[in-house]
């Protein structure tokens, strides 16, 4: 292990038992994927001109990264992808676009690179370990806003699995030493983007859908050696979406999203049942509440009245082989409703007292949808808000929504809209946070934040 350093800034007030008694956040949006803590976070924070605001701790990183970090215990780990030139490090720094369309970063797959996995104790933001997995040039190119650690690692608590898009995956047990590694391919993205579906563990394996535009595919990992268990072709091309664990009354299954969105057996990857979105492309992962599936998509028509539209579909359980409803119909016997136009579009949905929110990357709107019935509650414009590329969270008190400027824009839940407060960071954040024992870990473009009461 190489160590490096992280600046810790301010000394640290005592800690409660609390910060001891683990509510364990494993992987991208938590246990079950959906973002929802288990105990009240903390509604105001503010860092702005030298004068903090329940900010716990905050650390300065080296690099880039806009991985979520995850939680295990008092174990609080995240990657990053950092050049070794530190002269180069200005120059990779990822652009602050707030929902344009930036540029294509070629120039980068000359600079070398250094990949780590960073572990903090997550009460004081002290640094644990820090391990290299690999050093080398990228392999493709990225977008301008985009970086080389945006796929957010997961952990079971014995084994942390650090996955770095054409660069690899990497298993690291929990003090940071190496278990396995395994390449997967190096292929072309959609216009430069780069990559950013996230693995997800369940029962031995670890799953990883690895769309492109050559060679799109899903496969299942033994978690243990990092064997291949299965593969399955994917008709498909770029995807940003990450695969979700469905865990209904009648089944558990594997859900993969793209033009199609397509359901699972995690054991095997038998296909179960597939469902033709028409148009558009996954980036958001789908969200679930008991029997009911929550998927999306967003469509592109740039000018266009329809443009960042896409569905939103509730799906039922049961469902086999293909569950597109007939015609003009946008409802069948596996589809409970169907909503055009939704919005859908970077950041994955939440949802809160029966409720579906979700927000827009471009234009800084919220919306929300009756989780039962499809019917839109409202759709308005956050004020002051940019875009929105991190996922939201909730306490189930309140909806919390962080826009590209590092502003966190605080919303009572319910069917009429209410901005409760707005908390500033100043700083460019696109990656989603980490809530974990009533904390709140925010990542910036240059910082760590721990936002506690």
């Amino acid at each position: 292990m190489q160590l490096t350093r992280l600046m810790l800034l301010p000394i640290l007030a005592s800690l409660s038992l609390a910060d001891c008694l683990a509510e364990n956040y494993p992987q991208f949006r938590g246990a079950n994927g959906d973002a929802v803590s288990e105990k009240p976070l903390p509604v105001s924070w503010s860092d702005v001109d030298g004068k903090q605001q329940n900010i716990r701790w905050k650390i300065t990183l080296e690099g880039e990264g806009w991985s979520q970090p995850i939680v295990w215990e008092d174990k609080l780990i995240f990657t990053a992808a950092i050049p070794l030139n530190s002269s180069d490090r200005e120059k990779a720094r990822p652009e602050s676009n707030n929902g344009g369309y930036g540029r294509d970063r070629r120039d980068l797959i000359r600079l070398p690179y250094r990949y780590q996995v960073i572990c903090l104790n997550a009460p004081t933001g002290g640094e644990l370990w820090r391990t290299t997995v690999k050093e080398g040039k990228p392999p493709i190119p990225r977008h301008s806003t985009n970086t080389y650690a945006t796929e957010t690692p997961a952990t079971d608590g014995e084994r942390v699995y650090a996955y770095f898009g054409m660069n690899g995956i990497h298993c690291l047990d929990m003090d940071g030493e190496l278990v396995w590694q395994k390449e997967l391919g190096v292929y072309e993205m959609r216009a430069d983007w780069g990559t950013a579906s996230s693995p997800v563990l369940y029962d031995d394996k670890v799953f990883l859908q690895i769309d492109n535009q050559e060679q799109s595919f899903m496969v299942a990992l033994n978690k243990f050696t990092g064997q291949e268990e299965w593969r399955i072709k994917r008709d498909e091309a770029s995807q940003y979406s990450s695969p979700f664990i469905w865990k209904n009354s009648l089944r558990t299954e594997l859900i993969v999203g793209g033009m199609f969105f397509r359901s699972h057996d995690p054991a095997t990857g038998e296909l179960l049942w597939e469902i033709d979105m028409n148009k558009g492309r996954a980036s958001a992962t789908p969200v679930a509440i008991g029997d009911r599936l929550y998927i999306g998509n967003e469509f592109r028509n740039r000018g266009g009245a329809d443009d960042g539209g896409g569905r939103l579909l509730s799906i039922v359980p049961g469902g086999s082989g293909n569950i597109t409803p007939a015609g003009n119909q946008t409802t069948g016997k596996f589809v409970e409703w169907r909503m055009d136009d939704s919005g859908i579009q970077m950041a994955s949905p939440t949802h809160c007292g029966g409720k579906l929110y979700f927000f827009e990357r471009r234009r800084g709107v919220v919306s929300c949808v009756d989780a039962k019935s499809g019917r839109l509650e409202y759709k308005k414009r956050v004020n002051k808000a940019t875009a929105f590329w991190a996922s939201p969270w909730t306490d189930t008190n309140y909806l919390f929504a962080l826009d590209a400027t590092g502003n966190t824009h605080v919303i009572q839940p319910g069917p009429d809209f209410k901005v409760v407060s707005v908390n500033r960071l100043d700083q460019q954040a696109w990656g989603t946070p980490a809530i974990s024992n009533g904390r709140i870990f925010l990542r910036t473009v240059d910082h760590l934040y721990c936002i506690a009461q």
